[in-house]
């Protein structure tokens, strides 16, 4: 089966990153997400890449320190996760390029939207790092501007539960699993599969969300065909 998309942006967790041991970086995982990341692109996808850091820091659960200053921290942590991404990209075969929103001139490219697509184009992989550049704002609200600004279809999120339910399932027997939603439903609904600026930002620019189960046997390819797994958000 055919790709369904053209132009596809996937938001990796930090977590996804560090495997069973939950923090830091497992190569082995680096090397298996890669591995994906490299199927999707030879199926003749454009591939753009947004990483979390949550591997690295969680600067939320600090109260004691100041926000602005745990939020860069955070981004920091996403910088690290995109470099090793990129290592494991090259590893593969895989041409890659890491741009970040803070100018880090001796290790990425600052964020250029007209560079960007034009890496899109010549087929590289383009892995985003550093979040928005901004504070205050979650990776998720990150990929959705970044899908937006590159005209993404869809935004692919592989999680650790297998799609979109009424309540956590694992402490709610009765949770309702959803197979699609309107982004209009996940805000009035308020569920937490991704914050409502980020929900709010794909709604105004017409762009899908597609959420599945990280551990989904070859789901990534899955999504990118358009095979009903998870939840879709459109």
């Amino acid at each position: 089966m055919s790709p369904k998309y053209k132009r596809v942006l996937i938001k990796l967790s930090g977590e996804a990153m560090a495997g069973d041991q939950h923090f830091g970086i497992n190569w082995e995982m680096v090397k298996k997400t890669a591995l994906q990341l490299k199927e999707v692109a030879d199926a003749g996808v454009q591939l753009a890449v947004v990483v979390g850091g949550g591997n690295f820091w969680r600067g939320r659960s600090s109260e004691e320190m100041n926000r602005t200053t745990a939020d860069y921290i955070g981004m920091m942590g996403t910088v690290m996760n995109a470099l090793s991404l990129q290592e494991g990209l090259e590893a593969a075969g895989v041409p890659s390029v890491v741009q970040t929103a803070i100018e880090m001139r001796q290790l990425a490219e600052v964020y250029n939207r007209r560079n960007a697509m034009a890496h899109l184009e010549s087929g590289r992989i383009l892995i985003f790092g550093a979040g928005t550049g901004s504070p205050f704002f979650s990776t998720d609200t990150t990929a959705a501007l970044r899908a937006a600004e590159i005209e993404a279809e869809v935004i692919l999120m592989a999680k650790s539960i297998d799609a979109v339910y009424s309540a956590d399932p694992e402490t709610d027997p009765y949770a309702i699993k959803f197979s699609e939603l309107t982004h209009d439903q996940v805000l009035e609904k308020n569920l937490k599969v991704i914050d409502g600026t980020a929900a709010a930002l794909c709604r105004d620019n017409k762009i899908a969300i597609h959420i599945f189960g990280l551990a989904e046997e070859d789901g990534m390819m899955k999504a990118i065909r358009g095979e009903p797994i998870g939840t879709i958000v459109k």
